[in-house]
């Protein structure tokens, strides 16, 4: 049976979003998770909601439990995961307000715990990564986009940082030179504890800022990232609940 595990980014986390909801606390081996699980359903299908900074956006990019969100996930018996989050486009025609079905990462981030496997008593564990985002998952997310005709762009890679600071307009030029197309700081750790765990993940990226990278727009605040989200989160919503039904 499908059920889908949805990580709520900044601004959609919102559990209105799930019919007969109820709350529950789950304690994993890695501690607590970022909130409690909200669990309901979409469509008829069975969906959990986590917020992955915390339900008052408490716990900054560095000290989210990301293990724990993702063994909270698996313990609750999911099949599928699908993030959101809110990026900085390091390209023109990546607009504000455009969705990006991330198919790529690159992990710059320093101080996250980023596999489950702290020993190789048992034998080593690498996991492959080659496509860290689930085709299936991500073809669903297009083609749902197309439907609802939405801005979006089919594939993207994703730099992630370290954070909670922005870049500096030299690593906002190095990330674009390396490859990224945009820039976060939750989804690479995210994407690989899933990876390990064999659950199928993908990322729906919003663009809400151009980072620093260009001199004829102002580098991204706080306040412009959650007004661009506000007058954007409907569409992701809608998405979302579009694409969850046709998951099998």
């Amino acid at each position: 049976m499908v059920k889908i595990g949805i990580i709520g980014g900044s601004g959609l986390d919102n559990p209105n979003i799930l019919k007969d909801s109820k709350e529950t606390e789950m304690e994993t081996p890695y501690g607590m998770p970022s909130s409690k699980l909200t669990e309901g359903k979409i469509e008829g299908v069975d969906v959990v909601l986590i917020a992955r900074h915390g339900k008052k956006h408490q716990y900054p990019p560095t000290n989210v439990n990301y293990r724990a969100n993702i063994w909270a996930l698996q313990k609750a018996g999911c099949t599928h995961i699908i993030a959101t989050t809110a990026v900085g486009s390091l390209k023109k025609e990546i607009e504000r307000g455009d969705l990006v079905i991330v198919d790529q990462f690159i992990d710059f981030t320093r101080h996250r715990v980023i596999t489950f496997h702290e020993s190789f008593e048992n034998g080593a564990v690498h996991t492959p990564m080659a496509e860290p985002f689930s085709k299936e998952l991500r073809a669903i997310l297009t083609d749902t986009c197309k439907e609802l005709n939405v801005k979006h762009h089919d594939k993207g890679t994703v730099v992630t940082i370290e954070g909670p600071r922005f870049s500096t307009k030299a690593e906002s030029k190095m990330f674009r030179l390396w490859g990224a197309d945009i820039i976060n700081m939750s989804i690479a750790p995210e994407a690989t504890l899933a990876n390990e765990a064999k659950i199928p993940y993908a990322a729906v990226a919003m663009s809400t800022d151009y980072d620093c990278l260009f001199d004829d727009e102002e580098p991204v605040t706080w306040d412009d990232i959650l007004k661009i989200f506000g007058q954007n989160v409907e569409k992701v919503t809608k998405l979302l609940l579009a694409a969850i039904p046709k998951v099998k």
